[in-house]
């Protein structure tokens, strides 16, 4: 990564070892100290201690359903009906940096937001704007997200139960350390 490229991150883990938790209160520190922000993060919808679906909400505030049991789909990934429409609706104004010194997280990049052409596409513009971009992303391949870990501008961090406490605070410190531009001095 040169010296004048946004920083740019991918948070990689198992289902369920926090990333969304990692992203979340990055997201927080960040808003909490002032930094402009751009992107989502997803829900759980549990039921009863069930987990029923996932919600997608910007950073902005504006929410709505990504998946859920009760949906028809297509398309499917496991018993959950992605809502397309609904997905995009949130999720592509969402990141649409509007200029630099933006700090973009996406939550998150696996086989129900990546049935998007369209949110493909957009992620495919974001990051090579003039943004930082922290993303979490799934293990399992996917020609898309393996093409984004193989880019040399991107750092991919691995999430763990023993690390995830001290990553956010670690990765706002470091977006803060290289300005608000995510840039690096």
């Amino acid at each position: 990564m040169d010296e004048t490229s946004p920083l740019r991150v991918l948070l990689e883990g198992r289902p369920g070892v926090g990333k969304t938790t990692v992203a979340r209160r990055l997201v927080g520190l960040l808003r909490d100290s002032g930094v402009p922000l751009g992107g989502f993060i997803t829900h759980e919808i549990r039921v009863r201690g069930r987990r029923e679906g996932f919600t997608v909400e910007a950073v902005s505030g504006d929410c709505g359903v990504l998946a859920h049991v009760d949906l028809p789909g297509p398309p499917r990934v496991g018993r959950y009906g992605v809502d397309l429409r609904a997905f995009e609706r949130i999720a592509l104004p969402a990141l649409v940096a509007p200029k630099r010194g933006v700090v973009v997280v996406v939550d998150e990049l696996s086989k129900m937001e990546l049935a998007s052409a369209a949110f493909r596409d957009a992620v495919s513009v974001l990051w090579d704007r003039d943004v930082a971009v922290v993303a979490t992303v799934q293990l399992h391949h996917h020609p898309f997200t393996d093409a984004l870990k193989a880019r040399p501008d991107v750092r991919l961090l691995r999430v763990t139960e023993q690390g995830r406490d001290a990553l956010p605070e670690r990765l706002a410190a470091k977006l803060h350390s290289v300005g608000a531009a995510g840039r690096a001095r």
